[in-house]
């Protein structure tokens, strides 16, 4: 029986809520695909801007492609070959994939030992750890640049990787670490009372059941590094720089090298997209963990 003044039963729904049970779920969907595509535009129009030349990005917008199908060329992927850009791009391929793995794999370890692990100052170096997550990049650049000069490697591929390999771990261990202490205790007592090393367990019980968190760490890091400016002008020179600092350079003469600008750019735009399609089903899987238990 319901106490006096208490009210039962499903919770008042708002005018809102109303309006959206009346146009049903379907309606929703098409506005939601409908603003998607909204968002696809700019990256139709630099795929479009990329396929045509100079003078008619000039003299017209991109979407009059659409009466012009014939304007479409791949002079601009061509010219921008020609410039050398490969390099770049296989320089971008060589720190990138590196710094991901070496993040993931290290991260990982840790995050394990810092979860399931007992060992002297546990806490306190994880509680180190978390402090290194508001340590902004710029105070480091000058020092690490300096040292990086007294042993030789200022400018290789190395440093850069070594670089963004370092500040991407404290937040990677964060990540990794509460993802793994939600893992069934009694999962890792069955695995130890047969006699399973530590790195045993690690390998077969915890890494799979943490592939959603490490795939997502995966992708988050890919996107940081690929994308990243600020450590490749500080650290790369010219025979090590990536695409982002090729392009940067490119934009001095942003009103005679549209085509190159645009092809790059959308070059470097690829890459992230293949791979975030090719593991999107493990990145909501890691958004999504722990928020139902």
């Amino acid at each position: 029986m319901a106490h006096a003044g208490l009210e039962t039963g499903a919770p008042r729904r708002g005018p809102l809520g109303k309006l959206v049970d009346r146009l049903g779920s379907g309606v929703v969907q098409v506005i939601m695909i409908l603003i998607g595509l909204f968002w696809l535009v700019p990256t139709l129009g630099l795929f479009v801007v990329s396929l045509r030349e100079v003078q008619v990005n000039n003299a017209e917008g991109w979407w009059t492609i659409f009466t012009k199908p014939a304007e479409l060329t791949i002079s601009s992927y061509k010219n921008l070959l020609a410039t050398g850009f490969t390099s770049s791009f296989w320089n971008t391929v060589l720190i990138t994939v590196p710094t991901t793995i070496l993040v993931i794999g290290i991260a990982a370890m840790a995050a394990y030992a810092f979860a399931w692990m007992e060992f002297p100052g546990r806490d306190l170096l994880f509680l180190v750890v978390v402090g290194l997550l508001i340590v902004p990049i710029q105070i480091a650049l000058i020092p690490i640049a300096s040292f990086y000069g007294g042993v030789g490697i200022f400018g290789t591929i190395p440093s850069v990787i070594l670089f963004h390999v370092a500040f991407g771990l404290p937040f990677a261990i964060f990540l990794l670490r509460n993802f793994f202490v939600g893992i069934p205790a009694s999962l890792l007592e069955a695995a130890r009372m047969d006699g399973a090393p530590e790195w045993k367990i690690f390998v077969s019980v915890v890494f799979p059941l943490g592939k959603p968190a490490i795939a997502s760490l995966g992708i988050f890091q890919f996107l940081w590094v690929w994308n990243d400016m600020l450590i490749a002008l500080v650290f790369a020179n010219p025979d090590s720089q990536p695409m982002t600092k090729a392009l940067q350079s490119q934009m001095r003469q942003f009103g005679n090298n549209v085509d190159i600008l645009s092809s790059g750019a959308f070059m470097s735009l690829l890459i992230p997209l293949v791979l975030f399609f090719a593991f999107q089903r493990y990145f909501v899987q890691g958004m999504m963990a722990g928020s139902v238990k």
